[in-house]
């Protein structure tokens, strides 16, 4: 096995903690300061319509996708599930930089000290992580492992 393939996993599971901490964080943070969560969302010309919805529905998913992450039997369907939201958040990030950049960040935490920028970079680079952790995690699905004294997969 070469070393590439021994570090995979460890990848993974750090990949994994990572993106588990940035998401119980900041459904915790949304969910501790709801009222302001739900406000700022109002004011978005994409969300604003469904702001009662989203302000409750993206801390659960976000929630729902740490408890994924923190499970190995379930941490692909994490991953998977974190990629979409990701992939999500930089796109509604990306949208407000270009068309409506001086609204008030919705996110939780100390996130929202970030600049719209630094956010969609911080954003872009979890993304990235995101998707490696994925293409290792199938890369793993796809070796299998075989005893060399009676060739029966281990």
């Amino acid at each position: 096995m070469r070393k590439q393939e021994k570090n995979t996993p460890l990848f993974i599971e750090i990949v994994s903690a990572l993106l588990l901490f940035l998401f119980l964080y900041t459904s915790i943070s949304k969910l501790k300061d709801h009222h302001a969560f739900q406000v700022v969302l109002a004011k978005s010309p994409l969300l604003g319509t469904y702001s009662v919805l989203l302000s409750w529905a993206i801390p659960v998913v976000e929630i729902i996708t740490s408890a994924l992450l923190f499970i190995p039997a379930t941490r692909k369907r994490g991953l998977q599930l974190s990629f979409t939201l990701m992939l999500f958040f930089t796109t509604y990030i990306a949208y407000m930089i270009l068309f409506a950049s001086n609204l008030p960040c919705s996110c939780g935490g100390v996130l929202q000290e970030l600049s719209w920028t630094q956010h969609l970079v911080f954003n872009i680079i979890f993304l990235l992580l995101n998707i490696f952790a994925l293409w290792h995690y199938r890369r793993n699905e796809l070796f299998i492992a075989i005893n060399r004294n009676s060739r029966t997969p281990v």
